[in-house]
């Protein structure tokens, strides 16, 4: 994997049920996304915010060939970049939680979260993913996405020697569990040997404050995201040749135990 990507996570301060603000925001963003930008990542549930009330789930939910999905392949059309993140979903008669991985061709990859926040509503008027996280190849990298509450459950991101160079983690996740958020973003990037983007929202809402937690980690663990001078964006060039030879150097993942998710 001799190649370079680079990456931009958008820490979006979410205006809560304003669909129409939301998107227009992401489009003043992607005026100063960085030359050379190869893939976009925006937070979990970036064109909404999230919600535990049914009457605005039913209200805001789209169905995959709604305004937010095109709106979002005109972006991945004219920037040449894919877009990741997730959006209020409806499937009959189900609302979830949808990743999406957009490229600029208009090929299209989506994911519904599957371990669901229990300890909040979102177990009770969302529906859980059945399907575990994808692995999309994209300039040369193979790429895996999971939402947020995910990431707290190693079996289900659990890579392969064949499996991913780099996990995608969408996220809500409140400042009072930063410090998990972190840490749980460089364990999943450490045992996988993969980079780890944690694109989070920024602002506040009700149940809390979310700034200044976006990352993007190496697979070593090291940190390698930055914020140019006057850009809203968290970004890092990811080098393939580098964590190759890392992973042949330190071939770990050879040794991982062999599992299958019922």
């Amino acid at each position: 994997m001799n190649c370079f990507l680079r990456v931009a996570a958008l820490p979006l301060d979410i205006v809560q049920g304003d669909k129409d603000a939301n998107l227009d925001a992401v489009e003043r963003a992607l005026s100063l996304l960085p030359p050379g930008t190869d893939l976009v990542v925006l937070p979990e549930l970036f064109s909404t915010g999230y919600t535990d009330d049914p009457d605005i789930l039913s209200e805001l939910a789209e169905r995959n060939t709604q305004s937010t999905v095109d709106r979002i392949k005109s972006w991945a059309a004219k920037t040449g970049a894919a877009f990741a993140g997730s959006f209020l979903a409806y499937t009959h008669p189900h609302v979830y939680n949808r990743g999406f991985f957009i490229e600029p061709s208009g090929e299209e990859t989506f994911y519904d979260k599957h371990h669901l926040f229990s300890i909040s509503r979102e177990a009770k008027v969302f529906s859980s993913g059945t399907t575990p996280p994808p692995v999309v190849r994209f300039r040369g990298w193979s790429i895996s996405l999971i939402v947020c509450y995910d990431l707290r459950f190693p079996v289900w991101c659990r890579n392969r020697v064949d499996g991913y160079d780099l996990l995608l983690v969408v996220a809500n996740w409140p400042a009072a569990r930063a410090y998990a958020w972190e840490h749980l973003l460089i364990a999943r990037a450490i045992e996988n040997q993969c980079c780890v983007v944690g694109a989070n929202r920024s602002g506040n809402d009700k149940f809390g404050s979310y700034d200044n937690l976006t990352y993007i980690f190496d697979s070593r663990g090291m940190a390698i995201g930055v914020q140019p001078t006057g850009s809203p964006f968290i970004v890092a060039d990811l080098d393939g040749a580098r964590q190759d030879s890392y992973r042949k150097a330190f071939p770990v993942l050879d040794d991982a135990d062999s599992y299958y998710l019922s």
